[in-house]
Formats: C-alpha cells, sequence, structure tokens
C-alpha cells in the first residue's frame, strides 16, 4: 500500500501541473472500487456509473484543494460518499428501492448468485449510516480511522456503525443460512 501512495501522491502532484495522462492513470487505477462501492451503496448499477462519472469529475475539478497528495484515496472515497448522498436524496422522492427476492425453492446448497442477492437485500435493509459504514471496512477494507476521515465522524461512531451493522446482517440472514442447510 505504500507503494501505491507513493504513486498516487506523484501522479496527483503531476496531474496539477496539468498532465491529464496523469490524471487518467488515477482513474484508472481507481474506476473499478469506486465504481464497486457506489454500486453496493445505491444497489443500482445505472446510479453507481453515473456516480463514479460524478466523483472524478468533481476530483478533478477539486484537485488543488486536496491537502495531502498521498490521501488520494481516502479524499476521492469522500467525495464518492457525498456525490452518492446527494444522488440519493434527489432520487428518493421517485420511489422506494422494492425488497428482493430471496434464496429459491429448489433444492441443495444456495448457488453463489442465491447468496450474492441475499446478501445484497440484507445490506439494504441496513440503515444508510451502517450500510456505508459497513461496506467500506468490509468490501473496501478500509481501516476505522479510514472511514471516519472518508465519513467525516469519530472513529468511534463508525466502529459502533460497523458492529452494529455485522449483527443486524447476521440476524437478517440466519433464516436464509438456517433455509439453505435444511434444503441439503
Amino acid at each position: 500500500m505504500i507503494f501505491r501512495e507513493v504513486e498516487d501522491r506523484d501522479l496527483v502532484l503531476r496531474a496539477r501541473k496539468g498532465q491529464v495522462d496523469a490524471y487518467n492513470a488515477l482513474v484508472s487505477r481507481w474506476e473499478t472500487r469506486i465504481y464497486n462501492y457506489l454500486y453496493r451503496f445505491t444497489a443500482n448499477p445505472e446510479d453507481a456509473m453515473d456516480v463514479s462519472q460524478d466523483t472524478f469529475l468533481k476530483a478533478y475539478q477539486n484537485l488543488a484543494r486536496l491537502d495531502d497528495a498521498g490521501r488520494f484515496g481516502p479524499w476521492l472515497y469522500r467525495i464518492a460518499h457525498n456525490e452518492a448522498i446527494s444522488h440519493l436524496r434527489r432520487r428518493k422522492p421517485e420511489a422506494e428501492l422494492v425488497d428482493r427476492a430471496v434464496g429459491g425453492s429448489h433444492g441443495g446448497r444456495m448457488a453463489p448468485v442465491e447468496v450474492t442477492i441475499a446478501v445484497e437485500s440484507a445490506l439494504g435493509r441496513l440503515s444508510e449510516e451502517q450500510r456505508e459504514a459497513v461496506i467500506l471496512k468490509v468490501y473496501e477494507g478500509f481501516k476505522f480511522d479510514e472511514i471516519a476521515e472518508i465519513l467525516e465522524c469519530p472513529a468511534s461512531t463508525i466502529k459502533s456503525r460497523v458492529y452494529t451493522g455485522l449483527e443486524l446482517l447476521k440476524e437478517i440472514l440466519a433464516p436464509v443460512v438456517r433455509g439453505a442447510e435444511g434444503r441439503t
């Protein structure tokens, strides 16, 4: 990770000098992670793509405001977070998400697709704050202090959100797991 930070720092410094290829390298390096984060957060591939594009555009426009060029990753996630929240607020009045069906009625173990659907559905039942904290910790691998920086709240709050979210996920997924075990 230290090697990547040095590389990001160098690319940021070059991009600030107007080298578009340096910024394109940053986008290439981070676009998949940002998209996956936003997809898990918005639960919609089109929304995730739109918000990803907005995130990278806003990051480019504000690159000079980044205090520590070596902290590009957490700074980019903070922008993605803000853009996702804004997007969800604009979209919320349109319609509420419909719960997805979980599991199937056929015998045998749950297929990987069923597990994915069950977990995504369970994530959707967490509060927005818990879902985002769990996604950043479990899926994106950030440390608590990094998540605190991204979400601009104390690390103790992040720990509480993650642990509470994980406990709720266990409760939500327990009937699905028991049902799958009973079909074997």
